[in-house]
């Protein structure tokens, strides 16, 4: 049985309510629903704050844990982090990034990400799937 981290970043929480023509009418507790089933068999964890720091102990801890992936979906935290990435770097758990809207699509600040050149993939602008996309991924490859 394979340990799945699931990281949702800032502003997450909100799925389903917030700028419904970028992010759809999905929410969080949803595709944490389904990232659930699609995981059957394995142990997952879905995890979310809007706070760099938790983020950051989270992906620290995920050591000791013994976590085999993690996907996470920065957000914003993309765009900024040189912190979260150093955290990655620091663990060495492979990784995939997973951005519900087309970061490239938009505004010229969202297309620079402190994590893509390190993750194992990159999955932007399937909303929804990009969640079921890198969790197939990931037990392809790490589980």
């Amino acid at each position: 049985m394979a340990k799945i981290l699931i990281i949702h970043g800032p502003n997450l929480n909100m799925l389903g309510t917030r700028e419904l023509s970028i992010y759809g009418k999905t929410t969080l507790k949803t595709i944490d629903q389904q990232l659930t089933r699609l995981a059957k068999g394995h142990q997952l964890e879905c995890f979310q704050s809007n706070s760099e720091r938790d983020i950051i102990d989270k992906i620290q801890a995920s050591s000791k844990a013994k976590v085999d992936v993690i996907i996470i979906n920065p957000a914003a935290f993309t765009h900024t982090s040189i912190a979260i990435r150093d955290a990655f770097l620091a663990v060495n758990i492979p990784f995939y990034e997973v951005h519900l809207s087309n970061i490239y699509a938009r505004e010229t600040f969202r297309h620079l990400s402190y994590l893509s050149d390190i993750a194992q993939g990159v999955v932007s602008g399937l909303g929804p799937q990009g969640y079921y996309a890198a969790l197939s991924a990931a037990l392809e490859n790490f589980c």
